[in-house]
């Protein structure tokens, strides 16, 4: 189980990055449109002016059950060690476990 500090962090990234994100692809359209660098320049300052947190690659992908960041199967939305106790358990239709 990951620590609920961590969980909590994580869910303060995904309201952030909601909030701001309308300003983040606005201002990345008017990069595109603008084509004097200093002009550019001056657009890409406002897009460092939101916090760091609410940048899209901060969010991580957590695990459904535990919390994990690590291992994550986007398919089901598990860690993988969770994964493998829920198909061994026949919990997940359709997954078959490997046998070698």
């Amino acid at each position: 189980m990951a620590r609920k500090s961590l969980i909590q962090r994580e869910k303060k990234r995904i309201k952030l990055e909601q909030k701001y994100h309308l300003i983040r692809r606005s201002s990345k359209k008017e990069i595109s449109k603008v084509h004097l660098v200093s002009d550019q320049w001056e657009i890409h300052g406002k897009l460092q002016s939101p916090p760091r947190n609410s940048a899209p690659t901060r969010l991580h992908r957590r695990c459904f059950l535990t919390g994990r960041a690590r291992a994550n199967y986007r398919d089901f939305g598990l860690s993988g060690h969770i994964l493998r106790e829920m198909v061994h358990a026949c919990l997940l239709p359709g997954a078959t476990r490997s046998s070698w």
